[in-house]
């Protein structure tokens, strides 16, 4: 991998969906091991999942991995920190608004 190229590769996941009270939630993982660093985009093949209310859906897909540059990976662990800051305005609370 160089400093400005990128490289593409295929790797076989699960998708699972949670559309329930005690959870909603979608996770993505690998089933061959493959791992993402920081840059490193993610785009799951296959048209789109929907999960009816209380249900948990998994489904068995191939992700299209598209790795950062070296470059990239520089910039996005040097940014990574501020942009996990902008998160942190944000609050959330079990209270029940009326």
């Amino acid at each position: 991998m160089g400093w400005i190229t990128k490289e593409t590769e295929t790797a076989p996941c699960t998708v699972t969906i949670s559309h329930r009270f005690e959870e909603l939630s979608a996770h993505v993982r690998f089933d061959n091991g493959t791992t993402v660093n920081p840059g490193d985009t993610v785009q799951v093949q296959g048209p789109e999942i929907l999960a009816a209310f209380g249900e948990l859906v998994e489904e068995k897909r191939t992700a299209v991995i598209t790795r950062a540059s070296k470059l990239e990976q520089l910039w996005t662990r040097a940014t990574g920190d501020f942009e996990f800051m902008e998160l942190c305005e944000f609050s959330f609370s079990e209270e029940v608004l009326s």
